[in-house]
């Protein structure tokens, strides 16, 4: 009897551990950047890409957008369209190659041009602020679990 009451309060815990890490855990495609995790949107075809986050009046703090590329090269971002300021990181196997702070919304036109003086296989877009709020500079850890 007594076995099977601790066997039973095992499973109790190990259950309650299993449901804490499943509901703690971001769920896929998230980026995690200096214990910051952000839910992401993916842009992985070329008409994403072109439309990117300007498809939304916001995204939650939480949120951002992945831009995925076959390969590393000078990617260039515009705010045609875009209803609120963003940071732009630029990141390149998994590290923060630069980061464009508080992009902000234009009408200008000829639309001002973002282009990575390093090239990079991945571009996040977050909103405006927050890589200054965390901390996030140029060398972190920038890890995309899809």
């Amino acid at each position: 009897m007594k076995n099977l009451s601790f066997l039973l309060l095992a499973e109790i815990f190990l259950l309650i551990c299993l449901m804490l890490f499943t509901f703690s855990s971001p769920k896929p495609p998230y980026a995690k950047i200096d214990n910051h995790n952000f839910s992401l949107y993916l842009a992985t075809t070329p008409k994403d890409r072109e439309t990117g986050l300007a498809k939304f009046n916001k995204i939650n703090v939480d949120q951002g957008m992945l831009f995925i590329f076959p390969e590393a090269d000078y990617y260039s971002f515009w705010m045609k369209n875009m209803l609120f300021p963003i940071d732009i990181i630029f990141i390149n196997q998994n590290k923060i190659v630069e980061i464009f702070e508080n992009v902000p919304v234009s009408s200008k036109n000829p639309l001002p041009i973002y282009t990575g003086s390093t090239k990079a296989n991945e571009v996040l877009e977050i909103n405006a602020g927050l890589s200054k709020k965390y901390g996030l500079k140029k060398g972190d850890f920038a890890t995309t679990v899809l």
